[in-house]
């Protein structure tokens, strides 16, 4: 079981003038401690292209190092409502449906050279984000859209794991079919403002991963590994997957936090997925009983079993 990032970290508590490499030290470190990986750059990567972006992460740890990148299909919306870049345009209207499609696929040929050149650098894992995904449900234009972007972007790119993050709301109307079109590795979905994506994880093929999001990005949410560790077993039960497939992430950004309290939630990450991989009697000992035992989890309590006074002898 792995624990990682979905989105970005809060600025490191370091001085205003505090050089870009700090920064990024700062927030590999951070991860580091709580037992991440694969690591990134945390939304501090420095470098004009992803690939000099990946090297100055990957250059600060042993660990794996995943490189993200904003998927075609919400890179195309954003272009759209732009209006091309006119300055009156207005960048809440809804986007013009041949001016996104345009933009979308050129997005999507752009996107595929910097995966090309990913690939070719040694990036391991390469995440895309489509946050506007939530927005296709069952309009059939919009996932023709999105299937014929993620195919474009995929074509030929071959020696990373490639995987497709949703967050930010429920996306289970677009369908597997949709999402899943091209061949992506594994799936990230957001299980806290999205939790009708549950129906995602059990329609996604088990040879495909899924990174449960699980971890709330809201301040004064109630963080307890027995929770991720719940999301993570369920993941592993759908499809024949098993936790080989199967890992943990926060369910969006935690840039909005305080840096201290986004670290108490790496940790708390990091251990989920430390305890997700005991055996099953150690597992049980490290956790709340209420939150595991079979016959009042339910109901939200816990209730231990009677025990008999034993019988004196005459």
């Amino acid at each position: 079981m792995f624990a990682t990032l979905l989105g970005s970290l809060p600025r490191p508590p370091l001085p205003p003038d505090a050089r870009p490499e700090e920064l990024l030290v700062a927030v590999v470190r951070a991860q580091e401690a709580a037992g991440l990986e694969p690591v990134t750059d945390g939304g501090f990567g420095i470098g004009d292209s992803a690939v000099e972006r990946w090297r100055a992460t990957a250059a600060l740890t042993d660990r794996p190092v995943k490189q993200a990148l904003l998927g075609p299909f919400s890179a195309g919306q954003a272009a759209a409502r732009a209006g091309g870049g006119h300055e009156d345009a207005d960048p809440m209207a809804p986007p013009d449906a041949g001016a996104w499609t345009e933009a979308a696929l050129a997005a999507a040929e752009t996107l595929r050279a910097d995966l090309l050149a990913l690939a070719a650098a040694g990036c391991p894992f390469i995440e895309i984000h489509e946050p506007e995904a939530i927005e296709i449900g069952t309009d059939e234009g919009r996932r023709s859209l999105f299937r014929d972007a993620h195919r474009r972007l995929l074509d030929g790119v071959a020696g990373a794991h490639l995987s497709l993050a949703i967050t930010g709301g429920n996306a289970d109307a677009a369908g597997p079919d949709t999402l899943l079109a091209a061949p992506y590795a594994s799936l990230a979905v957001d299980l806290i403002a999205g939790p009708e994506n549950w129906q995602l994880v059990v329609a996604t093929p088990g040879e495909r991963g899924i990174v449960c999001g699980a971890l709330s990005a809201e301040r004064d949410s109630d963080d307890r590994p027995e929770v991720l560790i719940w999301a993570a077993g369920y993941a592993s039960s759908t499809g024949g997957r098993g936790s080989s497939r199967v890992g943990l992430a926060s369910a969006s950004s935690l840039a909005g936090l305080p840096w201290e309290v986004a670290l108490r939630k790496l940790a708390i990450l990091g251990e989920a997925a430390r305890l997700a991989d005991l055996p099953a009697r150690e597992r049980r000992l490290q956790l709340d009983p209420r939150a595991v035992d079979i016959r009042s989890a339910a109901l939200g309590r816990y209730e231990p079993r009677p025990t008999r006074p034993r019988r004196q002898r005459p």
